[in-house]
């Protein structure tokens, strides 16, 4: 006896499988498409470098130094009161102590880069109106044992500069416990997570994974048949494999389909928002949801103040007790802090951790800081993303 409905699952299985099968052709001869970029006007939207407040509508501001850009801002916003006038004081202090920087070698400039950190922090948080409590925020100590930065600490305090500038990229300070009300991270591990000098870190520490991958072109596009947008960049081609695919998936990224994807990948975020708008023209609502997911985005990303726009974004897939989830200006803030004090009231013990196997690391993280510091307050204050002059923007 025939049986029927065995033969007829089987004719239906083998058409499916014929379907998915013309789909999958189907697709791969589609030509590669790319995703219209997202504008406020006539102003695409990408990655800024201010995290909080970026200015949406600006032009890049080229220049070697961001002092006098700054000074005549807080100037022009200036309203004569208290905290307009302390963020101009702060701000001039702040260039005081990175002019007498330059004159010193690397045993002494961590005291003046240090109070070049505080006082420009002092003027973001005067000028956005933060609450903080005149204390460093900030101390450290030494593990006993060899001299090495892995024996060197900073502990974050619930009050202070540094907690002020914690409270404004919205990170709270939890206590340890009541008996230890900080945090409490290596100087090793601080410098793990900080991407302007990961490269050095990396030949410093040659056996630990890599935490920063490299990516191009960060941007919003959209879907204007969906009225939806999201995040998207691209990817080197070193870096554009299976095994970096997976590092981005617990960050919810994937790889987008209709791009041509043969030697950069173009990746995109999974989460969408709503961006109803015509005529690049958006109302509050569509401003606000747009706002609320560049800063979601941006505090997975870290850029390198140079010529060029060199962007990472940070890893999440990684366990290890050395991932600070904090941004690199409170990082910045809190080992420059630690090396202060060395330079102070232990000097020959800085001489020797810039003598031993982490020299390099530790020479470039006190030469390439005050710079990367100053460009990211510089961008907190004003909104504006900056770039070194000598290239065709």
């Amino acid at each position: 006896m025939v049986d029927l409905n065995g033969r007829i699952r089987r004719v239906s299985d083998k058409a499916s499988a014929n379907e998915k099968a013309i789909k999958e052709i189907k697709d791969s001869l589609k030509p590669a498409k790319k995703r219209e970029q997202l504008k406020i006007g006539i102003w695409p939207v990408c990655a800024y470098h201010a995290q909080m407040e970026p200015e949406l509508k600006s032009k890049t501001i080229l220049t070697d130094s961001t002092w006098e850009y700054v000074e005549i801002y807080l100037k022009q916003k200036s309203d004569g009161s208290v905290k307009h006038k302390n963020a101009i004081f702060y701000w001039q202090q702040a260039r005081n102590f990175y002019q007498a920087t330059k004159s010193l070698d690397n045993n002494s400039k961590p005291l003046t880069t240090y109070y070049c950190f505080l006082n420009a922090s002092k003027a973001l948080l005067e000028i956005k109106n933060i609450p903080y409590d005149f204390s460093h925020g900030v101390s450290g100590r030494s593990e006993k044992g060899h001299n090495n930065i892995k024996n060197e600490f900073v502990r974050l305090k619930t009050k202070g500069v540094l907690s002020g500038l914690c409270s404004y990229f919205e990170e709270a300070v939890v206590p340890q416990s009541e008996d230890e009300p900080h945090e409490e991270y290596s100087l090793k591990d601080v410098f793990y997570n900080l991407a302007y000098i990961h490269r050095s870190y990396n030949v410093t520490y040659p056996n630990q994974t890599e935490l920063f991958i490299p990516i191009l072109n960060p941007k919003i596009v959209k879907d204007k048949t969906k009225n939806k947008a999201w995040m998207q960049f691209e990817l080197e081609p070193e870096h554009s494999n299976k095994a970096t695919l997976t590092r981005l998936e617990s960050l919810k990224y994937e790889l987008e389909v209709i791009a041509e994807n043969d030697e950069n990948y173009t990746i995109r975020h999974k989460r969408r928002f709503k961006w109803d708008v015509a005529r690049n023209n958006p109302d509050t609502d569509n401003l606000n949801r747009l706002n609320h997911y560049l800063k979601a985005r941006r505090k997975e990303l870290q850029y390198i103040y140079s010529a060029n726009e060199l962007w990472y974004i940070k890893r999440k897939d990684l366990t290890a007790d050395s991932i600070i989830n904090r941004n690199p200006l409170v990082l910045s803030y809190a080992a420059m802090h630690r090396l202060s004090e060395l330079a102070r009231y232990q000097p020959n013990v800085l001489k020797s951790h810039l003598e031993k196997d982490a020299s390099w690391l530790l020479n470039e993280f006190i030469e390439k800081s005050i710079v990367q510091f100053i460009d990211q307050v510089s961008s907190e204050i004003t909104g504006n993303k900056f770039r070194i002059t000598g290239f065709r923007s």
